[in-house]
């Protein structure tokens, strides 16, 4: 498969505005600011209020200023942690295990959203009922839609699934096409113009609270392993204390509005072993994550 390092770093929830955490670009142990990136989805301006009860929160607890800066996108962030010129992060999944193999980088916070009430997601394969669909074999001459290449939820971890379950999405599919969203995903199944597609369970649940599909016309084919949500991460060379003022300063958010992933319970701690699960699937996809470029 041949997904660059910039498209694949391009595809994470940075499409959806989710923030970007970067400590300043001074050495950690002279920092007395807290600089914090954002992924503009919207208006930079509006994407810094929204996001200030948490900017407010963090300066709060870490007893600092905390400044949001809003960035361009995830290009360059890994390349930024690697040369230290940022401290802090918030990586996809994908990017995450990538940054792994470049830069000494390691995950210690999840997000948890009152939305989603939990720290993973799952990848779906749906069908529509009338297609007769019910198991993966079914899925053999049909017409299907993965979200992009690049997509975690919308076509690594479903093409993976498809592998392992002895299915080839390369010849198996009468016609595959990617539809570029996993709200247009939603639709197409639901209106029949393809028999069956890949979508994120949380994204799904949206969908038809969108009223864009109706639950009762949905089939569930196929469902992963739960995928880790995106890691607020540092480098592993700063300063131990600061370390533990950060990870304490972002477990003690609660409760606030986030960007536009609407209101947040709170951060848990997470490590890099909890997204061993995204370097096997890469594995299964033959993908060399340190190879891309």
């Amino acid at each position: 498969m041949n997904i660059s390092r910039r498209s694949l770093l391009a595809c994470t929830p940075a499409i959806l505005g989710a923030p970007l955490l970067t400590l300043g670009s001074r050495p950690a142990q002279a920092a007395q600011v807290l600089s914090v990136g954002l992924i503009p989805s919207e208006d930079s301006r509006a994407m810094i209020a929204n996001s200030q009860a948490m900017m407010d929160m963090l300066s709060k607890s870490l007893g600092m200023p905390v400044k949001p800066f809003v960035a361009a996108d995830y290009n360059g962030v890994i390349e930024a942690l690697r040369s230290k010129r940022l401290d802090v992060a918030y990586l996809g999944p994908f990017s995450y295990v990538m940054g792994t193999t470049v830069a000494p980088i390691e995950a210690f916070a999840v997000a948890e959203t009152k939305k989603a009430g939990r720290t993973s997601y799952h990848s779906l394969i749906v069908a529509h009922k009338d297609s007769g669909i019910k198991t993966i074999a079914d899925l053999k001459g049909k017409t299907f839609a993965f979200v992009d290449p690049t997509s975690t939820s919308g076509h690594l971890f479903p093409k993976a699934g498809l592998l392992k379950a002895g299915f080839n999405p390369d010849t198996d599919f009468g016609r595959v096409i990617f539809s570029g969203s996993h709200d247009s995903n939603a639709v197409a199944v639901e209106n029949k113009k393809v028999d069956a597609v890949a979508i994120a369970d949380r994204i799904l649940d949206a969908a038809i609270a969108k009223g864009l599909a109706k639950r009762e016309d949905l089939v569930v084919v196929w469902t992963s392993d739960p995928i880790p949500e995106s890691p607020t991460v540092w480098r592993k060379d700063l300063d131990p204390e600061l370390k533990k003022r950060v990870q304490a300063a972002f477990l003690d958010v609660k409760d606030i509005p986030w960007s536009d992933q609407g209101m947040l319970n709170g951060f848990h701690p997470t490590d890099d072993k909890a997204y061993d699960i995204i370097r096997e699937t890469a594995s299964i996809l033959h993908l060399d994550l340190k190879a891309m470029k």
